[in-house]
């Protein structure tokens, strides 16, 4: 969402998102890895679509891992600072949250399955959609599991509200608003990407879109407890 900045929310938690802070930390370690790795050796580490269903073509042909470990260690890595910063934003604002409804080793684990649904689903757009050469462009970011997250908030606290930055303005918006926009802005980019591929950006808006519906899709199967009720 252009020109928006979500700041907070207005929601506490029982206890100190471990976890969430744990996930910020290891993705800011990989990170500063990354700036001091051969752009080689970060190719390998990236998430290939074609690792899955060949061939690849480029350096994709040599430097890819098995699909299944290239989907793991990719969720854990950026591909400059606003994209980090974004990220671990976003993950902060509404990680503890759905951290505190699920319990902190739960949570865990289905951080990593929206990770990997996320993959899942823009590995078959592009397959199905974009061809051999975008199918060997190398993905990174934890924004597909950090989709899931973002479902997740809004089936557990559609009313809580997201102090929001737009523009000059600080605006309190309420969480349905905030993340059923930016739902919407990411179904409307992922279509326009997939008939106009090289005006996407690089961004993988399917995996967005696949990690958000499984978080929403989901949360109600994993979550142990509502979580505790925004502040008035």
């Amino acid at each position: 969402m252009g020109g928006v900045l979500p700041l907070r929310d207005d929601v506490p938690t029982r206890r100190a998102p471990l976890v969430t802070l744990g996930l910020i930390a290891a993705n800011f370690l990989v990170w500063f890895w990354e700036l001091h790795a051969r752009e080689s050796t970060i190719d390998r580490y990236a998430y290939y679509p074609c690792s899955v269903q060949g061939p690849c073509v480029g350096q994709a042909a040599t430097h890819h891992l098995p699909a299944w470990e290239g989907a793991f260690s990719s969720m854990f890595m950026h591909a400059s600072w606003l994209h980090i910063l974004g990220n671990m934003l976003f993950l902060w604002i509404f990680g503890n949250n759905v951290e505190d409804a699920l319990g902190r080793v739960r949570f865990l684990l289905w951080y990593l399955a929206a990770g990997l649904a996320a993959t899942a689903t823009q590995t078959l757009v592009t397959l199905h959609y974009a061809g051999v050469p975008a199918a060997s462009v190398p993905n990174l970011g934890a924004s597909g599991a950090i989709a899931g997250v973002l479902g997740a908030y809004l089936l557990l606290l559609p009313t809580a509200m997201v102090i929001t930055l737009v523009g000059f303005f600080i605006i309190p918006l309420p969480a349905f608003f905030f993340l059923g926009g930016w739902f919407v802005l990411q179904l409307w980019e992922g279509g326009f990407a997939v008939t106009h591929p090289a005006q996407g950006g690089g961004v993988a808006f399917f995996a967005h879109v696949g990690g958000f519906v499984f978080g929403a899709a989901t949360v109600y199967l994993v979550a142990r407890r509502p979580p505790l009720r925004p502040y008035r």
